[in-house]
């Protein structure tokens, strides 16, 4: 049995919660037709010398070129079936040695702000692009099973573990801090009393500065002070 990881990388450019998929390498005997073509979360092997954590580190170092992802294990999947059909199989055979083992997958999810983080192809796609999560396809494999835990387990953290922050910007508006809550957590937030909770917490710092290059009225700018919380 090999053993593999499968990152669900989840960003936010501000408006809306992106999920990074990966789309099946183009096979050697031609191109695959629309029907054909299948998009999946990125994920690799395991080497025989790497640690999970730093096999899911280089699956997204190479279609992101970053270094410092948010990542956090959440899930093993070890189904016999997790290959469900042909198509399947097919990818498979375009980038393994052996398509017919079973593999046993580790699933990480990650945290990254898209302004301006640009994924890029690597080894194992043929192309790699951030779908709204509204917008998911029908997704390869079991993807479609780690891809509905990974953002369970975002919502469930989202507050508890202070891990939204990882998505904005180094500084950030109360206004982009509650549309991300919004967004993630998929409900309406009330203005006045999220921003009475915010400004309970510590650990996000108001900054003497404003924006700049707005049509609106300029807002205060905050900050994130991991160092500042209590209970992560």
């Amino acid at each position: 049995m090999d053993v593999s990881v499968d990152c669900a990388l989840f960003g936010f450019d501000g408006e809306a919660l992106k999920l990074l998929l990966i789309h099946q390498r183009t096979a050697e005997e031609g191109p695959l037709s629309e029907d054909e073509l299948q998009m999946a979360l990125p994920g690799d092997f395991v080497n025989e010398q790497e640690s999970l954590e730093d096999a899911a580190s280089r699956v997204l170092h190479e279609l992101t070129g970053l270094d410092n992802v948010y990542l956090k294990q959440f899930h093993a999947f070890g189904d016999p079936n997790r290959v469900k059909g042909l198509k399947d199989q097919q990818w498979l055979r375009t980038f393994r040695e052996h398509p017919e083992n079973r593999v046993m997958t580790v699933a990480y999810f990650g945290l990254v702000s898209l302004h301006d983080h640009i994924p890029r192809a690597s080894s194992f796609a043929g192309d790699a692009e951030w779908t709204e999560v509204g917008s998911i396809p029908q997704l390869a494999f079991d993807h479609d099973d780690i891809s509905d835990l990974a953002l369970a387990t975002l919502r469930e953290q989202l507050e508890s573990k202070h891990i939204g922050f990882e998505m904005l910007p180094k500084k950030f508006t109360l206004r982009q801090l509650q549309t991300l809550h919004e967004i993630v957590l998929d409900k309406k937030l009330d203005k006045r009393n999220f921003r009475k909770n915010v400004k309970r917490m510590d650990h996000v710092v108001p900054l003497g500065e404003k924006e700049e290059g707005v049509l609106h009225k300029p807002a205060q700018l905050f900050t994130f002070d991991a160092n500042l919380t209590h209970d992560s």
